[in-house]
This record gives C-alpha cells, structure tokens and sequence, in this order.
C-alpha cells in the first residue's frame, strides 16, 4: 500500500488514504472508546453548519488535509450552496462556517456571507490570511468586517521561517500584511466585536503545545515584532490525511505519529470533538460528519440522508457518528477540534 501512495500522482484518492490509515497497527478508535467506557459517538444537535466551498485556494501548504491549491477546480455551485443556505433559513442551526481551499475564491462566497448574515447568523470565514492580498480581492477585508464576519485565519507560527517552511515562501510578510488591514478595520482589538482567531497547526509530527501557553506566546511575539493583535489562538492538531499523510510515509514517521496521538488519547477530549454538534457539507452537497470524514469520503452512518437537498434536521440532529483511527487526532492532548483545543 505505501508503494501504491507514492505511486498516485500527486496524492493517493481517499479508498488508498483509508486503507493505510486503518491499518492494524494501533487500537481502533471504536477499542479505545470502550475501554474508557464511552459509549458510540452520537451528535448532540446541530450548532454547526459547515460548508467546504471548492479545493481551489492560492496556497499549496505542506499540511492540508484538503489537498487543495491553485490548480483544482472543484467549486460549489451557486444552486448547491442555495441548497445550504435554504436549510440555514429553515433551521435554527446558528452558525454556518465556511471553509475551502480559500472560500473566498468561490464566486459565490459573498452571497453565502451576506445571506447568512441577513438570516442573523454567526458566519465563520475559514480564511488563509493571504488571500487578502491578492488580485481582486482588495475590498475584502472590507467586506467581512461590513458583515461582522468571525475570521479564523491561519497562523502557524509567528517565527517566519516556519510559517514559510509549512506554507510556501513570502507566506508570514503577506500574512502580516493582511493582520495590519483585519486590524485597521477593528479587527482583534480588545473590546471590539470584530473577532479574529488565529490557528496554529505545528510545523512537523509533533503535537501542539498547551493553547493557553501558546496564545500568550503569540500575542507578545506579534505585537512587540509587528504590532498585530487577535482575538485568541486555536491550536489544531495536524491529521494523518492527504498531504500531511504522505509527509509522514516518506519520512518513515507514520507509525511513530499514530503511536503518538493514541498514546496521547485523552478521554476528557472526546465529549467535546466538533463532530458532535456539527454537520459537513462538501463542494458537491454531500453530507459528512466533519471536515475529515470529508476528505476521506466516509459518508454518514447507514440510513443518513446524503446530500444536503435531503436535508432532515430531525434524522441527522442525534445521528450515530462515524470514526476511525484518523479520529485519535481530535483526542490527542488537549483535543482538537474546529474551534481549538476541547480539554486541559
């Protein structure tokens, strides 16, 4: 099978990413449950809309789960994000959450924004910072701070050879760049109602350290070098999928990463993964548990409706929730989750 991964071109499809994963080389994740007497994993309702807009994005990072980058050309379509935000107009789920790529670059994106704002709900924009400086998108910043949009703007370091090491060269300066704009709009400032997070995924097989510790590292780092400030920091486990997954197997590190993550399992992490209360939709419409299941095309448990104009709040707010050992990323440590560590 690793053969087979480095073989595909560029990545291995998601049937060779989940046979590698599930190998039987640690406990599945179903085990691990029942030995700390939890029970199956069911959502708890539906706080949480989340849309993955298209892979088209303007960076190419080493650890995206996505995949993603300026060559693809998966995009939603106006008629299936019209299809999400029909739900958000019938359902009281609060938040849509708008990841991609870079959501932006979805020619609909704005509408989703403005729609969902016009409905009074909190919208999420999943942004990589640098797509604020791009061609055409001069206004944007602009345009989210209009709408009061929460931006979650990936920071990986606030070392710049880092940052550039995960995500390309010149990343850091223009990402610095497009925090001075998100701050002159009002943008993390203490007291102002314009939030912006910042997210760190660490740079390697290593873990996150403790959030707490790390947000105040970058809060001091970034004001004294640049005078930059945010809201708060969320720390993100990186997962053992896409581009990160081939990392580790050229590296020889995969097995020493998945022992690591289930040996850092914590069970406090588990009641509060985004899975549950969370629901995934992909550029297609189809309906997944989370982001990560996404990518992995692990649809919906048996009897689940499956795309987003099947839509059920009913049969999907205490759905059975499907895992498997990729799952040990969202409970390793302090956990992870779409909103940052879960557990101390």
């Amino acid at each position: 099978m690793l053969t087979l991964l480095r073989q595909a071109s560029p990545l291995a499809d998601a049937r060779q990413q989940m046979a590698i994963i599930e190998r039987d080389i640690v406990p599945s994740f179903q085990e691990t449950l029942a030995e700390n007497a939890i029970s199956p994993l069911r959502t708890s309702g539906i706080q949480v809309l989340q849309i993955n807009v298209g892979k088209l994005c303007n960076q190419t990072c080493s650890h995206c789960h996505v995949d993603a980058g300026p060559d693809r050309r998966e995009i939603m379509s106006r008629e299936t994000m019209d299809l999400c935000l029909d739900v958000m107009r019938r359902c009281e789920i609060p938040v849509l959450d708008i990841t991609g790529g870079a959501p932006e670059l979805n020619p609909h994106f704005r509408h989703a924004v403005s729609t969902a704002r016009g409905l009074g709900r909190h919208v999420i924009d999943r942004c990589n910072l640098t797509i604020l400086t791009v061609a055409g998108q001069s206004d944007l910043a602009q345009f989210l701070a209009d709408h009061e949009v929460h931006v979650v703007a990936s920071l990986p370091c606030y070392l710049e050879s880092n940052c550039d090491r995960q995500r390309g060269d010149g990343v850091f300066q223009r990402s610095i760049e497009a925090l001075r704009q998100l701050n002159a709009l009002g943008y993390g400032q203490p007291g102002g109602s314009l939030e912006l997070s910042l997210v760190y995924n660490p740079v390697g097989s290593s873990l996150p350290p403790p959030q707490e510790s790390l947000e105040a590292d970058y809060r001091r780092e970034l004001q004294d070098r640049y005078g930059v400030s945010f809201t708060r920091l969320f720390t993100i486990t990186n997962m053992p999928i896409s581009r990160f997954l081939q990392d580790l197997l050229e590296s020889d590190q995969y097995e020493s990463y998945m022992q690591r993550i289930v040996k850092a399992f914590n069970p406090l992490a588990v009641s509060g993964v985004m899975c549950r209360n969370m629901l995934s939709v992909d550029w297609q419409g189809r309906l997944f548990d989370c982001d990560f299941n996404q990518m992995l095309e692990l649809e919906l448990a048996p009897g689940m409706p499956r795309h987003i104009r099947d839509f059920e709040f009913s049969s999907l707010e205490n759905r059975p929730i499907v895992t498997g050992r990729h799952c040990y990323g969202c409970t390793a440590g302090q956990g992870s989750s779409c909103q940052g560590a879960i557990a101390n």
